[in-house]
């Protein structure tokens, strides 16, 4: 016989009548039932949604439950299989009581680690330091719900960390494989994401494996994952912008906006081969203030091309022309009097060189060759 904790619970639900359990475990009994399912990356794919250990955090938690008698009322959220299961208690309700809720017995399954039948969406340090403290009989509570598949718990882990101090980087990587409704602020992040995600997977994208993910810190990769994200929601977000034309109410054509920014990306590569790939040290464009700062200027150039007959064309005829110009490893920049080296990510040095770079590109648009 497979063994199992069994507990009282009490059950109610919520959303798309989603079961929901309350009840109390013993620290110590959270590991034995749930799994951390940490944030990585396997060929190129998302795994896991919780961010990794925080080794100081934890050791705090840890002296505090040591310390002596300690009130810990704060709730560890966990996401259940199918395997897990709820008995109700027959007979007569009480009287004069709320109906929201019915109580019963909740049975989970214990197995081996990367078996068990729940992941914690939250709580990863509070688990960790119950199951590290002296006293293995404080009493916690547990609030938890079940989850057809990783996404909503997913889905949860967002919400329930988004006014806490998560990462937004690690945010952003997660809202693509979010599916569910979002708040507006988060759902306005999740296209970009989208779109970079894309853009880090597509072995014949400029940016596949240049990009420094916050789920893979073994990364070689040379550009922070946000910068592009901020520069993608730029061109969606201007009415000019290179991508708004292809959205368009409820109707998005993701399809035509990463085909757009293949295009557009693949031409800057291109038309600076000596300041693609390396280090934000050795060169200005690979810093976030060079995306940044071209992909204001793809919005320029992507609107006049689009009017031409062969817009990759002009894309890339354009960038060329603008190369010769343009200081991102050497000399400096002399109409904003300011080294190569010394444009930093800030909003100030973004809008001066975006400025400057379309100036320099709508005088040469006019020269006829």
């Amino acid at each position: 016989m497979q063994e199992k904790l069994r507990v009282r619970a009490t059950r109610t639900r919520q959303g798309d009548n989603i079961e929901v359990f309350s009840f109390f475990l013993r620290g110590a009994d959270v590991a034995r039932i749930a799994d951390i399912n940490r944030v990585g990356r396997s060929n190129d794919q998302l795994e896991g949604f919780q961010r990794p250990e925080i080794k100081d955090h934890v050791r705090s938690i840890t002296e505090f439950l040591d310390s002596g008698p300690v009130l810990f009322p704060n709730a560890i959220i966990l996401a259940f299989s199918s395997d897990v299961t709820f008995q109700a208690v027959r007979g007569r309700g009480v009287k004069n009581c709320s109906d929201i809720s019915d109580g019963g017995v909740i049975s989970i399954p214990v197995r081996d680690q990367g078996k068990r039948a729940a992941w914690i969406v939250d709580g990863q340090q509070r688990s960790l330091a119950l199951a590290q403290a002296k006293n293995d009989t404080h009493v916690v509570p547990v609030v938890g719900f079940l989850s057809a598949d990783l996404a909503t718990a997913r889905e949860q882990f967002i919400l329930v960390n988004k006014a806490k101090p998560l990462s937004a980087r690690l945010i952003d990587e997660l809202l693509p494989l979010v599916g569910g409704l979002l708040p507006q602020d988060l759902e306005e992040r999740r296209l970009p994401s989208v779109l970079t995600d894309e853009l880090a997977k597509d072995p014949n994208s400029p940016f596949y494996k240049m990009l420094k993910r916050k789920s893979d810190p073994a990364n070689v990769g040379v550009i922070t994952d946000s910068s592009l994200r901020a520069a993608i929601g730029q061109n969606l977000k201007s009415s000019m912008g290179a991508l708004s034309q292809y959205r368009g109410g409820d109707e998005v054509d993701t399809d035509a906006m990463y085909r757009s920014l293949f295009i557009y990306w693949s031409a800057v590569r291109d038309a600076f081969p000596d300041a693609w790939g390396k280090k934000t040290t050795q060169s200005r464009l690979m810093h976030s203030a060079g995306i940044r700062a071209m992909g204001v200027v793809m919005d320029q150039i992507m609107v006049r091309a689009d009017s031409m007959a062969d817009p990759e064309k002009e894309v890339r005829a354009s960038l060329e022309r603008l190369a010769p110009h343009c200081h991102w490893t050497s000399g400096e920049w002399e109409e904003l009097g300011v080294k190569w080296n010394k444009v930093q990510s800030v909003p100030q040095d973004i809008q001066r060189l975006a400025e400057h770079l379309c100036r320099v590109d709508r005088r040469l648009a006019r020269v006829k060759p």
